[in-house]
């Protein structure tokens, strides 16, 4: 049997010694490429919510410090758009009713962030024309007073004149619960639920947040719309973005040690 060679130590040293796997260099290339095609996409979707957002802003904004017009005529209220109707400024007249009042479970932002005063939005309907009606936000009173016996003035009675923005009914969110009428239990502005709970007909499909008014009483207040929301899209953006980079950053340390020794193998 012929006798194995066994290399000297000379040759041990210069042989070329195993290098790292082409394969791991590649898989790790093609698992950075695809997380960076997500993340600047994530990005670039967030600069996308941001034009929207701002766009949104603009148009809530200027329909909502312009000049009152008046409300969509009960004749054309089949054709609602939410779109089309959303944060006008409007003035309407007419008399509450205020027996067919809907309180709203609602919170109240303070001055004190994470510390909203928990109450109840009160809906009245508000009789403009003969079978018209439209619910009105009167505003916001705390958990004390949803009596009404238990604040701190009357409510207006005969007709009044107001103004305030129109607003779309609410739709439940995932984590709120249904609204109970039977229980006077309200947690979604259901504009449609309200009216048949009252047994009300002729009701419009959309309801007013009336304007806040220094000269009315403290309780309710009004004025619930924000009409500056929380507009993050372009920190979330960097924040993808930002990741982006780290992730090439790490993946460049990671790779140039290895393609190095690759290279020195050949």
């Amino acid at each position: 049997m012929p006798d194995q060679q066994v290399a000297s130590p000379e040759e041990s040293e210069g042989a070329p010694r195993p290098g790292p796997s082409n394969r791991a260099l590649i898989a790790g290339a093609i698992a950075t490429l695809i997380s960076l095609v997500i993340l600047i996409s994530l990005g670039n979707w967030q600069m996308e919510r941001l034009a929207w957002k701002e766009g949104l802003i603009a148009q809530m904004q200027a329909r909502a410090y312009d000049e009152p017009g008046a409300i969509l005529p009960p004749e054309q209220w089949a054709d609602y758009d939410p779109q089309e109707q959303e944060y006008r400024r409007v003035a309407v007249t007419g008399r509450f009713l205020h027996g067919e009042e809907v309180a709203v479970h609602g919170l109240m932002p303070t001055s004190t962030r994470g510390n909203p005063v928990q109450g109840f939005y009160l809906l009245t309907p508000l009789e403009i024309a003969e079978g018209a009606r439209i619910f009105v936000n009167r505003g916001f009173v705390p958990t004390s007073m949803r009596d009404p016996a238990a604040r701190p003035a009357r409510p207006p009675e005969g007709e009044v004149r107001l103004t305030g923005l129109v607003r779309a009914p609410e739709e439940r969110g995932l984590f709120v619960p249904e609204n109970i009428p039977q229980d006077e239990r309200w947690m979604v502005r259901d504009i449609a639920q309200m009216a048949d709970a009252r047994g009300l007909a002729g009701v419009a499909p959309f309801y007013v947040d009336a304007e806040f008014d220094p000269t009315a009483p403290d309780w309710p207040r009004a004025g619930a719309t924000v009409l500056d929301p929380p507009n993050n899209h372009l920190q979330y953006a960097f924040t993808w973005y930002g990741l982006a980079a780290v992730l090439a950053v790490i993946f460049l340390i990671y790779a140039r040690p290895r393609l190095r020794s690759l290279l020195r193998r050949r």
